[in-house]
């Protein structure tokens, strides 16, 4: 049983593939930020678009010059872990596959969607007005649990992080996605 294995081992390394280096979706999370009537639109749509339940956001801090006090509901936000590519390939449809470059930081990018109706498939609510969202793609590969587990906690190699760079190769190579700016 043991001699099987090896053979499997053997390809992999003549390949040149280092299985811990794959780069992998870890979740796309959507988000709206409202307070008021417009929370609960913003729940609405959400749920809407998803089919899950929305979690909402409160605030911590005091901002007095936009009313903002600690525990202030302040916006929405659903997290698909499960199979995020479908909902990633409508969100990237609302902006016609492009991204500009300085969206891109280290591990995720991030993008706004103007209105919702710009999503393909999705019609105008008359209930819910116009509204629009950010959308956040995070990025993985295999061993970061050791960085985020409570019990026996290690440290995460720099070479583990995901650079702007690979995202850039990663979305161009699995989602067509076009970037543009510097």
């Amino acid at each position: 049983m043991a001699d099987e294995k090896k053979p499997e081992l053997k390809e992999n390394k003549s390949k040149g593939e280092n299985v811990m280096r794959e780069i992998k979706l870890e979740k796309v999370a959507l988000s709206i930020g409202a307070v008021g009537d417009d929370l609960e639109k913003a729940v609405k749509l959400l749920k809407m678009l998803t089919g899950r339940k929305p979690s909402k956001m409160a605030s911590r801090k005091r901002i007095p010059t936009l009313s903002v006090r600690p525990g202030l509901e302040v916006g929405t936000v659903v997290t698909i872990r499960k199979n995020p590519e479908e909902i990633l390939k409508k969100m990237l449809a609302a902006i016609d596959n492009q991204l500009k470059r300085k969206q891109i930081s280290v591990n995720n990018f991030t993008f706004g969607i103007h209105e919702y109706i710009e999503i393909p498939g999705v019609e105008y609510q008359r209930e819910l007005g116009i509204i629009g969202l950010d959308v956040t793609v995070v990025f993985k590969r295999a061993g970061r649990r050791v960085k985020l587990r409570k019990i026996k906690r290690g440290k995460y190699s720099k070479r583990q992080v995901i650079t702007p760079e690979e995202i850039i190769k990663f979305m161009e190579a699995n989602f067509q996605t076009e970037f543009i700016g510097k």
